[in-house]
C-alpha cells in the first residue's frame, strides 16, 4: 500500500521530464522562428520585438526548470545563454 507510491514516482518523474524536454524543444523552435521573423522584417515594430523577447524568456524559463530538476536525457545546450 505505501510502497506503491514510491515505485510510481520514478515513472511519473520520467514522464514529466519527457514532457518538459518536449516543451523546451517547441519553445526553442518558436524562439528561433521569432528571431528569424524579426530579422527578416526591415521595419520591426515593438510588437514583433516584444514577441521575440517573450518567446526567449519562455524558453529560458523552461531551460532553467530543466536544470533545476536535473533532467537527464537529451542534450540541452548551455550555449543558449550567450544568445
Amino acid at each position: 500500500m505505501f510502497g506503491r507510491k514510491k515505485r510510481q514516482l520514478p515513472r511519473l518523474k520520467a514522464a514529466y521530464d519527457d514532457q518538459l524536454l518536449t516543451a523546451i524543444d517547441r519553445a526553442k523552435d518558436r524562439w528561433d522562428h521569432a528571431k528569424q521573423t524579426e530579422e527578416a522584417i526591415a521595419d520591426a515594430d515593438n510588437q514583433v520585438t516584444a514577441n521575440t523577447a517573450l518567446t526567449r524568456q519562455t524558453y529560458l524559463f523552461l531551460y532553467r526548470e530543466a536544470r533545476r530538476r536535473q533532467v537527464k536525457g537529451r542534450h540541452i545546450s548551455a550555449a543558449v545563454f550567450r544568445d
